[in-house]
């Protein structure tokens, strides 16, 4: 009998693995690989190769039983605003329903084909789909972008619009299209379709995972149910994600809080998670993260993804660390490599800082580096780019090149900042992580590198004069402040989860507590969380023992806190939510919408009846399909009553949502 589950975690610095061994639920081995964004195989293989190994002795194969992924690139991407070039297609579209839906500020408007087209509330055709306006539009696009999004009016009520386009465009290409009726069963259609839009903007990465995943398991011979951690904590299969990979959002951060409670034992916590590129925030009831019913927070965008409730923010180990107008530093929203993990591969790194260093002259170009991400050659294919796009790539070439040895002409910087949201490029650059090898609280990378990087960028900053940057005291205490800086914004945003008040960080209260100093003038000031405090991540010792303190709880740092995601994925289950809504209709009767032409049915109960037992079918069958057992089914129903009616006829509307959720064995 199978008794084992492997758990894999990708995230922007490190791909996870774990077993747990299902029998007594404890943890076999655990083991870490750097992320290898050009070719993610290459980062999955070498974790899943090392925790096949990792425990007292190999496994069998035919002991695992499942393996799992939960994933931060998704919510990563989103974040930093990478990802894929996409065209959307809005059917049926006023000017106020494009300004609302905020496309604009993810893709160019050349980008966006609108056609007439849609459907009303009632699920009947508003004006027929212009085919041929779409089909000559979508022509024009072929060659500029990597996948396509559809959104049209009312499609939660009649969805032939959206597919009918998805067929013009699956004539003619066989890249990614994503329909916002397949994400969302809420009537709005502005921000189902910002959402579709991100779904496009991922599906290449999250695809990609899943597929280097498969590889891996092939490769050692794993013949394993595969899933994927959703947004909401639930597992779903590795198919059905690929094709609503914005699922996944929000699907580390998921799989962490169920890894918390599985490691701590606590029921009742907050956890933050932070890794190196975001720290994620949430709360815990019984066990299980509570979840957003008005669409999940990605950035600046509020999606239509049922996820966990979390507070996302730009803040991680990586973080690249700038200066501000008065030069002083402050921590950026990017991540980067770290400087002390780029000169752990390239010796041309430290020789660098060094040279640098020593001349007084280039020091910010000195610390930064561009990079093709490993495994990322194939850009000659990529949509979108010209001439002097594949120039500035082919520049770059193999191993990290100086930031002044790219950037040559005007221009150059803009491009690589459009490379790099593109994921053709990375940027190496000096971070939080840095400043924790060079104070020896870190040890993976190399900490010649890091007390060079130090150096060079205590002098950028104006920290460091030349004589300090030589001066062990002084640079301890420039890379001790790099450390209390994030800190400080560690605790800033767990007191706002807390407080569930969006409280100003520079406010004089706010910042006697965050910074640990507790003292205004005469004044002593002191909050208290009342929950406990878990930390999660490859840093969270780092940092939050120190939060804790400032917060008057107790820290939880678990044993395997840094692999926790990994963990999370390996002991889930399968849940799946289905939503049909019921609307009035002419001469009494009333209209069931379940994504195709809507039936039409003489009463309210019978309405009700029929949307129950379609979404509940619906819900089991797609839970028993992801290999789910002892289905337990949830059913909410909201209506919305004429007034002063007192029969079960008077309805305006109602809303059908069946949850089912079953255990994997």
């Amino acid at each position: 009998m199978a008794r084992y589950n492997i758990g894999i975690d990708t995230g922007g610095t490190y791909t996870d693995a774990v077993v747990v061994n299902l029998q007594d639920r404890s943890i076999l081995a655990s083991a870490k690989a750097i992320t290898t964004h050009g070719d993610l195989s290459i980062g999955v293989a070498a974790a899943l190769g090392q925790v096949l190994v990792a425990g007292d002795k190999p496994l069998d194969r035919s002991d695992i039983s499942l393996v799992s992924i939960s994933t931060t690139l998704a919510t990563n991407a989103l974040v930093e605003g990478l990802g894929a070039s996409v065209g959307s297609i809005l059917i049926g579209f006023d000017d106020r329903m494009v300004e609302r839906s905020r496309i604009k500020e993810e893709i160019p408007e050349d980008r966006m084909i609108r056609v007439s087209g849609g459907h009303d509330h009632e699920g009947k055709e508003f004006e027929p789909l212009d085919e041929a306006l779409l089909t000559a539009e979508v022509d024009r696009l072929l060659g500029q972008v990597d996948a396509f999004s559809i959104a049209s009016l009312y499609s939660v009520r009649n969805a032939t619009h959206e597919h009918r386009a998805k067929e013009l465009i699956n004539e003619v290409t066989d890249l990614p299209v994503s329909l916002s009726c397949d994400l969302s069963s809420d009537l709005d259609v502005p921000r189902r379709a910002l959402t579709a839009t991100l779904n496009a903007k991922i599906i290449s990465r999250i695809v990609a995972l899943i597929q280097a995943i498969k590889k891996s398991l092939a490769d050692e011979g794993i013949d394993a149910r595969l899933m994927v951690v959703k947004g909401d904590g639930s597992l779903a299969t590795a198919e059905l994600v690929e094709d609503r990979p914005i699922e996944t959002i929000m699907s580390g951060p998921a799989a962490s809080v169920i890894g918390a409670q599985f490691l701590s034992g606590e029921s009742d916590f907050i956890i933050s998670d932070i890794g190196g590129t975001t720290t994620d925030i949430a709360t815990a009831a019984n066990g299980w993260p509570e979840t957003s019913d008005s669409g999940s927070v990605v950035g600046d965008y509020r999606t239509m993804v049922n996820a966990i409730e979390m507070h996302t923010s730009a803040l991680g180990g990586d973080t690249e660390v700038l200066t501000n107008h008065t030069g002083n530093f402050i921590l950026g929203k990017r991540r980067v490599i770290p400087l002390a993990l780029l000169g752990q591969r390239w010796p041309t790194v430290p020789e660098r800082l060094a040279n640098a260093l020593d001349s007084g002259r280039g020091l910010r170009a000195a610390s930064r580096f561009i990079l093709l991400p490993e495994g990322g050659n194939d850009y000659q294919a990529k949509a979108g780019l010209d001439a002097a796009d594949k120039k500035l790539l082919e520049g770059v070439g193999a191993g990290a090149r100086g930031w002044s040895e790219i950037v040559t002409h005007k221009g150059d910087e803009e491009r690589i900042h459009r490379l790099t949201a593109l994921g053709l490029v990375q940027i190496g650059g000096f971070t939080p992580s840095d400043a924790a090898h060079f104070l020896g609280r870190q040890s993976q990378w190399c900490s010649r590198t890091a007390k060079l990087a130090c150096q060079v960028f205590g002098r950028v900053s104006g920290q460091l004069s030349r004589r300090d940057s030589n001066n062990t005291a002084a640079l301890e205490d420039f890379a001790n402040n790099v450390i209390e800086a994030v800190t400080r914004r560690s605790a800033y945003l767990l007191l706002r989860e807390l407080a569930q008040e969006d409280l100003a960080e520079d406010n004089p209260l706010i910042a006697a507590v965050t910074s640990g100093e507790g003292v205004i003038a005469n004044l002593g000031i002191g909050l208290k969380s009342s929950l406990p405090v878990i930390g999660v991540g490859a840093p969270a010792a780092l940092y939050y023992p120190e939060v804790g303190r400032r917060l008057n709880t107790k820290a939880i740092i678990p044993d395997n806190a840094d692999v926790a995601n990994a963990v999370g994925a390996a002991v889930g289950m399968v849940r799946m939510k289905v939503s049909i809504e019921v609307t009035g209709y002419e001469a009494g009767r009333f209209l069931v919408h379940a994504n195709k032409d809507p039936l039409v049915l003489e009463s309210a109960p019978e309405a009700i009846k029929t949307a129950e037992k379609m979404a509940t079918a619906k819900a089991r069958e797609r839970v028993k399909a992801m290999g789910g057992r002892d289905l337990i089914t949830k059913t909410e129903i909201e209506q919305v009553e004429l007034p002063n009616n007192d029969t079960k006829q008077g309805i305006v509307c109602a809303v059908i949502r069946v949850t089912c959720t079953g255990y994997l064995q």
